[in-house]
């Protein structure tokens, strides 16, 4: 099916290299779960900074205070993004915080938060950068795609996809593909767990080892039509601002 075919744009390309006579094509983002990560760092900064300092508690309960609030600031703002049936206001970003790896690696590329006003709030902003992050993985299936490989099935893995609904389903919106999470949190390691066990004898093929050591999905998350539609025309902003960002701004 894939032929000779090189495919733009993306990481690699090895015949072999996940799977015996299959082809695999990697591509990624620079940043995803980071970019959020990033955010609570900017919020965290009175935490830090100035309760720590405070003469009205004792070290204990300072301390105390900090971790409580810091481990709460991504669910308190996935609840009040949640609420926003859009963002409130104009606001579009890129997820390039990190630079671009796919499609077309640019680690000179920086992020961008556009439309904010005075009225722009923090869930507002949060949820600006989750749809950002899930417009960097659709840039990368419509490069697939344009590049003629057939996308069937989309497949999360890893930490957020088991802890935060309201990141996937956004994502399955913008992608506007049913998406299923796997039930382990180490994907990775189970993966080199099944070809360990096929190097050993355990198992024949890989194939075996997967339908064996499989641990199946928990749960499926299917697109909201309207969403998916609000989401497109989004997407379209996020490309524009993202070629402003990368061949204005960028060269200048």
């Amino acid at each position: 099916e894939m032929g000779d075919k090189l495919i733009a744009g993306i990481c690699g390309q090895v015949d072999g290299s996940v799977i015996p006579g299959m082809i695999g094509l990697e591509a990624g983002q620079s940043a995803f779960g980071d970019v959020y990560a990033w955010f609570k760092r900017v919020l965290e900064f009175p935490l830090h900074r100035i309760v720590s300092q405070s003469t009205l508690l004792d070290e204990e309960t300072k301390k105390k205070l900090i971790r409580e609030t810091v481990d709460w600031i991504i669910p308190a703002l996935t609840a009040e993004a949640e609420k926003l049936t859009d963002n409130g206001s104009t606001l579009v970003a890129t997820d390039w915080m990190n630079g671009r790896r796919t499609p077309f690696a640019n680690q000179e590329l920086t992020g961008t938060i556009t439309g904010l006003t005075l009225g722009s709030l923090a869930p507002q902003i949060f949820k600006a950068l989750v749809e950002a992050t899930a417009f960097g993985s659709k840039a990368i299936v419509e490069q697939m795609r344009k590049e003629g490989v057939r996308i069937d099935n989309i497949i999360a893995i890893g930490g957020i996809p088991l802890k935060s609904p309201f990141v996937m389903q956004t994502l399955c919106d913008v992608l506007n593909m049913p998406i299923k999470v796997c039930r382990t949190e180490q994907a990775c390691a189970l993966g080199a767990a099944m070809f360990a066990a096929t190097a050993a004898g355990f198992y024949e093929r890989v194939e075996d080892a997967r339908a064996a050591m499989n641990p199946g999905f928990d749960r499926e998350y299917a697109p909201n039509a309207a969403n998916a539609e609000k989401y497109a025309g989004l997407y379209k902003q996020y490309l524009e601002i993202g070629n402003f960002n990368e061949n204005i701004l960028t060269k200048h």
